[in-house]
């Protein structure tokens, strides 16, 4: 499990922007340096307990809930895809300001809210404004990962909580229909690279459900045809076609992963080798004509190696982390509330 304490002797920066600032104002200094980089040790002397705080609110979760671990690192996901990794993914609709959940990609889909709303309450009651709720989705997608028979890595921390949110942007989020081009040019978007990450990040479709609305169109007019998804393994298409019915109930759940649905592993490869990927998003790694020379021979190398997926998976996690945090409390802060801004 990620640790709150850090090997790299990181100071805490919360004291030591602290310092800086007092120094600078003791010097009769204009400004004061407030922006600073995320490390592991970022709450080791203001909320030591944190990630053991989020943790227990987690397993509490799942004992009634096993898609929640799925769920949190979707929320993550869609979190830092969209202004970055800064909590905007949670903020509610209020006064005409238009929520990231209400956003196609995260409308009726996007869970876990109350979990979030625990954990903040939980930390809220230990450590009183302190741990912000961006840095809550980091800690909750590795716990969850990890939990899950995943690896585990060093969450960076020090995130500070968006004061915006861009539901024009959320509606850009990868999505389960994208041709690969169009998820390649998503991921340079966020700078993360095109091939290792998009497969790496692609990976966390290794557990979880999703809606049967996502699949009809391969199943019943690929592309327009009137026919399925030729990339379908036949098998398959007769199952899912058994679970997601022509005009069917379209909210229905599957298991993106049919052989261990609840299970972080390299299975989701394994089954895109034999074309068993449920979203058309998911196969487009293996079969589209362009993978064949970009990200195909990383879903093989990761089917062949889970510690290979493993490996590059808490490493693009790291990266995704790291897409433009607010760290400048000019520009941001730690909520109270998870769903609203301070001041709101």
């Amino acid at each position: 499990m990620a640790s709150s304490s850090s090997s790299s002797s990181c100071v805490s920066l919360v004291v030591k922007v602290a310092l800086l600032a007092a120094i600078s104002l003791l010097h009769g200094g204009g400004s004061v340096p407030a922006a600073a980089e995320l490390c592991v040790g970022y709450y080791d002397d203001t909320c030591p307990d944190a990630i053991s705080i989020v943790q227990d609110v987690l397993v509490d979760a799942h004992s009634s809930d096993p898609r929640i671990f799925a769920s949190l690192i979707r929320l993550h996901f869609h979190d830092c895809f969209v202004q970055g990794c800064d909590g905007s993914v949670l903020l509610d609709t209020f006064d005409g300001f238009e929520s990231e959940k209400d956003a196609v990609p995260n409308k009726d889909s996007a869970r876990g809210f109350p979990v979030v709303d625990a954990a903040k309450a939980a930390l809220e009651d230990a450590c009183p404004g302190v741990v912000s709720c961006a840095d809550i989705l980091a800690i909750a997608a590795e716990i969850s990962v990890e939990l899950s028979g995943g690896p585990g890595w060093s969450v960076l921390l020090g995130r500070l909580d968006g004061l915006t949110s861009s539901k024009a942007d959320a509606e850009n989020l990868p999505g389960p229909f994208d041709a690969l081009s169009v998820l390649q040019a998503k991921f340079r978007n966020a700078t993360l690279d095109d091939t290792t990450d998009l497969v790496a990040l692609s990976g966390g479709h290794t557990f979880g459900r999703v809606q049967c609305q996502f699949v009809t169109n391969r199943l019943y007019n690929f592309s327009g045809t009137n026919q399925p998804d030729p990339t379908l393994n036949a098998a398959y298409l007769a199952f899912l076609s058994q679970r997601c019915p022509r005009n069917g109930d379209g909210s229905s759940l599957n298991n993106l992963d049919p052989t261990t649905p609840d299970t972080f592993d390299k299975n989701y490869y394994t089954n895109l080798q034999v074309n068993r990927g449920f979203l058309q998003s998911d196969q487009e790694l293996k079969s589209d004509p362009g993978a064949l020379t970009s990200t195909a021979p990383i879903v093989d190398r990761f089917a062949s190696s889970q510690d290979a997926f493993f490996r590059s998976f808490a490493q693009s996690m790291i990266k995704m982390g790291n897409i433009r945090p607010v760290t400048d409390p000019s520009l941001g802060e730690v909520r109270t509330q998870c769903a609203f801004v301070n001041d709101s």
